[in-house]
């Protein structure tokens, strides 16, 4: 009963195959190989985007930090959702790597902002104020930190916003392929073609051992990147087994069909424990993630059963057993449907 991540699942058997195979010979190093460029080539394809810019990196921060840092100078502000990875949980990456620059988190909601949300704060930075940061970049996260999406209309929306103001949109896609698979529609279509500039293409998350594609449309806004993942120490000498990962993920729908999988197992989960007295979902479950309110003793109850998920709001320890808890419970596409009843009979079965 392992919900806490889908960062905790197993490598997919298709991907750790595909590097047993790169795992003979010798090849040139530092992405010269053959299969670097078939994996950069199928990048491209996925997103029908021959001419995009594609750089392979380990992990998704790096992915968001590098592409931040190509795209915003040093005195800008990046703009973005008020619990977005880039702010919250990347301790000052991307603005490690801008050189310095301010995040500016929009919008009421903790989740999304949108368009309207985007221009009002944008409109409070004065360009030709020199006390004032300038316009830099904005970043949405798909799927959001708090399991939500944005709508292909919300994105373009938004999108039409940043070009009104001059900047580009980057869109944080640790979990893309979730996104996509529930909007049932394409990357181009989830990307570009809704107006974004660059995306931090995730796969780690959803069967990769580790990699994550930085994929930026326009190569005049890529210029620095190569440069920056060289400065960052981010380059790898034995760049194949990156492009392994990502040339197997992106091979018969792989991507797709896990992304769909770990949603449809989330949607099973949240159906068994949604009739359960006391139970409240925070946000509304688009994706594979579920937050929700169950009181104390329920958690209690789960946790000793050997679940394994995290506390979001309020502590374990207490003295109200009705209190609501707010978990977080999160499936990738390797969750036993046998964990899923088990979880759900506890939960139904707890007393206080």
């Amino acid at each position: 009963m392992k919900f806490a991540s889908d960062n905790n699942g197993p490598v997919h058997p298709k991907i750790m195959e595909a590097l047993m195979r790169a795992n003979e010979g010798a090849v040139p190093s530092y992405g010269a190989d053959d299969l670097t460029a078939q994996a950069v080539e199928k990048v491209r394809d996925v997103f029908e985007a021959p001419d995009a810019s594609v750089f392979l990196v380990p992990t998704g921060t790096a992915a968001n930090a590098l592409i931040l840092g190509s795209l915003t100078k040093p005195w800008e502000t990046i703009f973005c959702a008020n619990f977005a990875h880039i702010h919250v949980d990347e301790c000052h990456a991307p603005e490690a790597f801008t050189g310095g620059a301010k995040i500016t988190p929009v919008g009421s909601d903790i989740d999304k902002f949108n368009a309207d949300e985007l221009k009002t704060a944008i409109s409070a930075f004065n360009p030709d104020n020199m006390q004032q940061s300038g316009l830099g970049p904005v970043s949405a996260t798909q799927v959001t930190e708090r399991g939500t999406l944005y709508s292909l209309e919300e994105i373009a929306g938004i999108a039409e916003v940043c070009r009104e103001a001059g900047v580009p949109l980057h869109l944080d896609g640790a979990r893309f392929a979730n996104a996509a698979a529930a909007l049932g529609c394409s990357a181009a279509e989830m990307s570009w073609k809704a107006g974004v500039d660059a995306v931090s293409f995730g796969a780690t998350k959803n069967g990769a051992m580790a990699v994550e594609a930085a994929v930026i449309f326009d190569p005049a806004k890529a210029v620095e990147f190569r440069r920056r993942q060289q400065r960052g120490a981010l380059v790898f000498s034995k760049a194949r087994y990156l492009a392994a990962q990502m040339d197997a993920y992106l091979t018969d729908g792989l991507w797709l069909e896990t992304a769909a999988e770990a949603n449809r197992l989330a949607a099973a989960l949240e159906s068994g424990i949604a009739g359960i007295d006391g139970v409240k979902f925070a946000f509304p479950r688009q994706a594979n993630m579920i937050f929700v309110w169950m009181p104390r003793f329920v958690h209690r109850a789960l946790m000793d059963a050997g679940a394994y998920y995290y506390i979001e709001a309020g502590k374990l320890q207490g003295d109200d057993p009705h209190e609501p808890l707010l978990g977080r419970l999160v499936c990738d596409w390797s969750v036993d449907e046998a964990d899923i009843a088990k979880f759900i009979d506890f939960a139904q079965g707890a007393k206080p």
